[in-house]
């Protein structure tokens, strides 16, 4: 996600620096980061790659596309890149991310950013786009600002459609909606692509009952969620081809699942608003199971 929404931002025109792990010598010694997106090459070069945020210092916006499993250590990191009015875009999967963020650095600080996107990292600084989608804003805890509705207009001058979100509780829910059946079951199934999800019959149907379940909690917590969301969610899958969601991607590379935020934490939401949810607690069950993290509900 960094790369790829940093390298779109950096083509536009923007001063962006990128905060990098395991990619940065590779990055640093090509001078550039890569898009493949459909089937041609874009390239940011050159490209500022730093090892730590001290390095990198204050800026305007920072963009959080870590998982939501490494959120103590991305708070620890982000001091050296505030200054008095810096922004945090959460661009992260699942509930909780916003309020974590807004509890340890001013609320008004924090914009949520929900990626409607289907995308691998295919080798260091290289990222395939095999379906660039959409992008969310919203505004923690209140209406849309005049910072956020300018952030989105310089995404969509970078060739990122991007649109403002009046609410973004309510958003985070519409986006719950693909991932929890998507990202779970591809992990459940034993590590099925989406497109083999939907061409089972007994996937497509557990598919389709865990977006009902999604859309009847939301409703229950004052987010109602349309019919026609729910279908086209499931339909712009299939066009998608072998893909793999990044939940599985982390699985089978042996790293930490985002189990809570994605599965646990709506399961909680849902049942304290006398929802029953008997697909997604059965979903939530086995992937602490398979992930060998302890059940918390």
């Amino acid at each position: 996600m960094g790369l790829y929404y940093g390298a779109r931002l950096a083509l536009g025109g923007a001063d962006v620096r990128f905060l990098l792990r395991s990619d940065l010598a590779a990055v640093r010694a090509r001078g550039s980061v890569r898009l493949r997106v459909d089937g041609r090459w874009l390239e940011a070069k050159p490209v500022k790659a730093y090892a730590t945020t001290a390095e990198i210092g204050a800026v305007d916006l920072v963009v959080i596309a870590a998982k939501t499993t490494a959120n103590a250590s991305v708070a620890a990191a982000l001091p050296p890149l505030l200054h008095a009015e810096t922004a945090l875009l959460t661009l992260q999967n699942g509930l909780g991310a916003d309020e974590y963020f807004a509890a340890r650095f001013e609320p008004r600080r924090v914009l949520g950013g929900l990626a409607f996107i289907a995308n691998n990292r295919t080798d260091p600084g290289e990222v395939t786009c095999f379906h660039p989608g959409t992008l969310t804003l919203g505004q923690f805890g209140g209406p849309p600002t005049d910072r956020l509705r300018d952030l989105a207009a310089q995404f969509n001058a970078a060739e990122v459609k991007a649109h403002v979100a009046e609410n973004l509780a309510s958003a985070r829910w519409h986006k719950l909606v693909w991932n929890v059946p998507f990202n779970g079951l591809s992990i459940a199934a034993g590590g099925l692509t989406t497109d083999r999800l939907c061409a089972d019959p007994r996937w497509s149907a557990e598919v389709r009952a865990l977006m009902g379940e999604v859309q009847e909690a939301a409703a229950a917590l004052g987010f109602p969620i349309a019919d026609d969301f729910l279908r086209a969610q499931y339909d712009v899958t299939p066009p998608m081809g072998a893909y793999r969601p990044s939940s599985l991607v982390d699985f089978q590379a042996g790293r930490e699942v985002e189990v809570e935020p994605i599965w646990g934490e709506p399961m909680r939401r849902a049942r304290a608003a006398g929802v029953a949810v008997p697909h997604l607690a059965r979903l939530y069950d086995q992937l602490c199971g398979l992930c060998r993290r302890p059940g918390t509900g």
